[in-house]
């Protein structure tokens, strides 16, 4: 794939060289027209000896001066606010008047939205295509090509990413919380429909086993003499309750425990 082509440089400059070879360095002398004849201006300039057009093209620097106008005006005329006159090769003795002179206006290439990019002499009958002419001189007319600059803008700063508090969250590491925080343990609960305990009676009752189901709203406590026979797995909840003993709970409440009774016996309950 071909590399891609730079855009043209802007002219830095335009001056006047009393010949080809009095141009310096840098500067490319404009010695024939489009159609290849001689293109020597110093009779329309008022040159005695002949004189020729020349440029300059620098480097596209932002702060060095590009030529944004080129105007050709009479000696009558006053020069233009803004423009300064183009260099001559050799300098001029002081004291010679020219019935032509050329002017230019430089801006800064970061200024400068449009800029001269070339400049070409051809005869007055014909016409240059994309260059506007600037005048006509004895038998040649002054063209210019104009364009926007090109101006290389600074790199694209990417803009940061904006994280939600959702992927926050995301992390296929462990919270350091919950390494150091410990499992928590399951609470006992007490009144549970399906919890059970065993009663042992070897003093008031022939089975001395009763399996008592602790059932909602059962209203009974149980006497501190079956504390030390009573067992739930691990609980220590019973510590603290106030017992009743059997007798009491029977008149109290009126609740024979014909339930316990019949599973402790291991008979078919025949009371709901």
């Amino acid at each position: 794939m071909a590399a891609a082509e730079e855009p043209p440089a802007p002219l830095t400059g335009v001056g006047w060289a009393a010949t080809p070879e009095a141009a310096p360095t840098g500067w490319s002398v404009l010695a024939t027209s489009t159609e290849g004849a001689p293109a020597n201006l110093g009779k329309g300039f008022g040159h005695k000896g002949g004189g020729y057009l020349c440029v300059s093209t620098g480097g596209q620097v932002a702060a060095s001066p590009v030529v944004t106008d080129v105007q050709v005006l009479s000696d009558r005329n006053p020069q233009p606010a803004g423009y300064s006159r183009i260099p001559e090769f050799p300098e001029p003795r002081a004291g010679v008047s020219r019935k032509k002179r050329v002017y230019v206006r430089l801006q800064p290439l970061s200024a400068a939205d449009t800029a001269v990019f070339d400049i070409k002499l051809s005869s007055k009958s014909k016409a240059i295509p994309h260059y506007m002419k600037i005048v006509e001189l004895g038998g040649f007319a002054v063209w210019c090509k104009k364009g926007p600059v090109s101006k290389s803008s600074p790199p694209p700063v990417p803009k940061p990413r904006s994280i939600s508090l959702g992927l926050k969250q995301l992390s296929l590491q462990p919270d350091a919380d919950s390494e150091q925080k410990p499992p928590e343990r399951p609470v006992a609960r007490c009144g549970s429909k399906r919890s059970s305990f065993t009663l042992h009676n070897s003093g008031d009752d022939a089975s001395s086993i009763y399996n008592l189901s602790a059932m909602d709203g059962v209203p009974f406590t149980l006497h501190p003499r079956f504390g030390s026979s009573l067992s739930i797995g691990s609980n220590a909840v019973l510590a603290e309750l106030n017992v009743k003993s059997l007798a009491d709970i029977e008149k109290e409440y009126n609740y024979a425990f014909v339930v316990e009774r019949t599973a402790a016996a291991r008979l078919p309950p025949s009371i709901c």
